[in-house]
């Protein structure tokens, strides 16, 4: 099956056999974003920096600084979904960033781990079981064939705003929000994207951020609304 462009999985190369997971135990204040869900986090850390790792989804340098370059930043995207959200897909889900760990801390949201890989989807699948989701679900297709719709989209990195945007208007709910993770050159990415923006019939795109307080720096988010 082919898959539109992505970079979801955590991808600095390294040897599987050298990856450090002293990187697996969580940071002081970590318990203030995760909460009750900092036990399952904790799991899907040491999950990420062993078989992530072997699997080629994790790159092995990246084995130590899990929690603050990716699952802190993930799980301070929650407090930019409202609270009245009830469902979530997650567009090029890879190695569950950040839909996985958006289903621990938003257990009230179902959440679809959309990803159009076999071998991403045999982890993910695992991953929810082993850490007892009940809400989340995979779901093996390309966003542009898959038949859901949900009030919230996020993705992280998985391709450039104009193309993402695409994708994800095809899941979202008419007024649903779409939440993409991205990185320092996010306004400058927006600005070029407005044209494909308005002829997509997003409404009020902006760079926001997360985590302030919580996380350093702050998760960068472009934010826009479906029609």
């Amino acid at each position: 099956m082919s898959r539109y462009p992505s970079t979801g999985d955590v991808s600095i190369p390294g040897s599987a056999a050298a990856a450090d997971i002293t990187g697996c135990a969580p940071p002081q204040g970590a318990v203030s974003v995760f909460g009750p869900a900092l036990p399952a986090a904790t799991r899907f850390a040491h999950i990420l920096a062993t078989r992530g790792v072997e699997r080629g989804l994790v790159g092995a340098r990246e084995a130590s600084r899990l929690w603050d370059r990716h699952l802190l930043n993930c799980a301070v995207v929650a407090e930019l979904i409202d609270t009245r959200c009830r469902t979530l897909v997650d567009i090029g889900s890879g190695a569950g960033l950040p839909g996985m760990v958006l289903a621990m801390v938003l257990p009230q949201v179902r959440v679809t781990l959309l990803e159009p890989m076999e071998r991403r989807c045999r982890f993910l699948a695992e991953c929810v079981a082993e850490l007892e989701l009940a809400n989340a679900s995979v779901l093996r297709a390309r966003a542009e064939d898959a038949a859901v719709q949900a009030d919230v989209v996020t993705a992280r990195a998985v391709a450039p705003l104009p193309r993402l945007a695409e994708l994800a208007m095809g899941v979202i709910r008419p007024g649903g929000t779409v939440l993409a993770i991205k990185g320092r050159t996010a306004a400058e990415e927006l600005k070029s994207a407005e044209p494909a923006l308005r002829r997509l019939g997003a409404r009020n795109a902006q760079v926001v951020r997360a985590g302030h307080g919580k996380v350093v720096p702050a998760t960068t988010v472009v934010r826009f609304f479906a029609r």
